[in-house]
């Protein structure tokens, strides 16, 4: 009976060695940072969670393929993660339950979620409470350290400002602008063809006035390369338009699409989304002022991080 009860003893050990192993195998280390270690599930895990949706719908297999191709890539990310969190304790910059708790509140209020909608949320996602709960908590961590040691720190003057609104001449035109869309018909290599396209344009008008979306009948029609785009030519500047656009919406309202008209290009139908008012020049200054903020705080992160690195100690094995 002794020697059973040693050999069943002998075999239990030999079972949680084995088991031991196995768990080691299945999610083996992929990195070691100081005294933590990143494991490949949790390399997997982080990037199934940071997927855009696009990927998430992707088949398994192709999504597996990109992940593997994006892993060396997605663990230096980690590794960072890990080392300002270590900062941050080095520091002793914590969050407190309140804190976690208000930053949840504030989340849900942004994006007007009752508790039951953020939980489903949540579940869509692949995170479970608590994972969401420890994954905020990091962020929040790093943004404090971060504007502690960064962010606070970073000064600009107004010879600073100055300087950027010199070198971005763009900036400093305050004029009135437009969202605008278009459908374009490409001019015709000869004069006979001219009324063909006329036609063309005034049987897409016709549609427009019927009511159809002004979008897809510029995916449809357009011969222009922002047909994909619904049209959308973004933003543009009246200082920089053709004057033939200026005069087409000089007596357009938001909303309102324009009768065909011709340029050097050809003829097109203009829809006006939006008129966007003149800048104030305080306003350019103070987006200046941010800009650059940005660039400075973007260096001065960039050379952190890589302190941060070269006074760890990192192991990779992937």
């Amino acid at each position: 009976m002794r020697i059973m009860r040693l050999l069943a003893v002998v075999f239990f050990i030999s079972f949680l060695t084995a088991s031991s192993q196995a768990s080691i195998l299945l999610d083996k280390v992929v990195a070691v940072v100081n005294q933590e270690v990143i494991t490949w599930s949790e390399l997997y895990k982080s990037m199934e969670s940071d997927a855009s949706p696009q990927l998430r719908e992707m088949k398994d297999e192709e999504k597996r393929k990109i992940f593997k191709e994006n892993e060396a890539a997605y663990l230096e990310t980690l590794i960072n993660v890990k080392l300002q969190l270590q900062e941050a304790k080095t520091l002793g910059i914590g969050v407190s339950d309140d804190e976690l708790k208000e930053g949840i509140e504030n989340i849900k209020k942004k994006y007007g979620m009752s508790d039951s909608a953020f939980l489903d949320s949540l579940k869509k996602e692949g995170f479970t409470m608590d994972e969401y709960k420890r994954r905020l908590r990091e962020q929040i961590v790093i943004s404090k350290v971060v504007n502690q040691e960064i962010r606070s720190k970073v000064v600009v003057s107004e010879g600073d400002i100055q300087k950027y609104l010199d070198q971005n001449k763009a900036m400093n035109d305050t004029g009135e602008a437009y969202r605008i869309s278009q459908i374009l018909f490409k001019k015709p290599k000869s004069e006979g063809e001219k009324a063909a396209v006329e036609e063309k344009a005034a049987a897409v008008l016709q549609k427009l006035k019927e009511g159809q979306p002004f979008a897809e009948l510029a995916k449809q029609y357009s011969e222009d390369t922002t047909a994909a785009a619904g049209g959308s030519l973004g933003l543009v500047k009246k200082s920089q338009m053709m004057k033939e656009f200026v005069a087409a919406t000089a007596a357009m309202k938001p909303g309102e699409v324009s009768a065909p008209f011709w340029t050097e290009r050809g003829l097109h139908i203009i829809k006006l989304d939006e008129v966007v008012a003149p800048k104030d020049p305080n306003e350019i200054r103070e987006e200046a002022r941010t800009a650059v903020v940005n660039n400075i705080f973007a260096d001065r992160y960039k050379a952190w991080i890589k302190a941060l690195r070269e006074k760890a100690y990192i192991e990779i094995r992937l």
